[in-house]
């Protein structure tokens, strides 16, 4: 039986933004710098003595760099992202966002600010 992060994980990967697909087609099978993403991939901790988990949008397991593909909803949510940033990084990951627009209308920059990540 499948737990609820991998099922969370399996709904978003087939409800990709068109911001998600253009990232991943650019990122996938090892086509910046030779790293492994993985999207939509599980990232679980404890937090206020619960397990608990969040869903990146990806993650590079080789650098512990998640990369969040930011739309219109996270506008409305600065607070609980900030503290979900704070979470990450208590585990030793790293975050970097990218708003969809730039994603979407210049994937050039992203993979260069990207590759200062990696």
């Amino acid at each position: 039986m499948l737990n609820k992060a991998t099922k969370v994980a399996r709904e978003l990967r087939r409800k990709s933004t068109t911001a998600e697909k253009i990232f991943w087609d650019a990122v996938r099978n090892r086509k910046v710098l030779n790293r492994k993403f993985n999207r939509q991939f599980p990232i679980h901790f404890e937090f206020e003595g619960r397990k608990r988990f969040f869903i990146a949008d990806f993650y590079c397991h080789e650098k512990k760099l998640i990369v969040e593909i930011d739309g219109g909803i996270h506008e409305q949510q600065s607070d609980y992202d900030k503290l979900r940033t704070a979470i990450i990084n208590e585990l030793g990951l790293k975050v970097i966002r990218f708003k969809n627009e730039l994603v979407k209308n210049n994937l050039d920059k992203v993979i260069e600010s990207l590759k200062k990540f990696l």
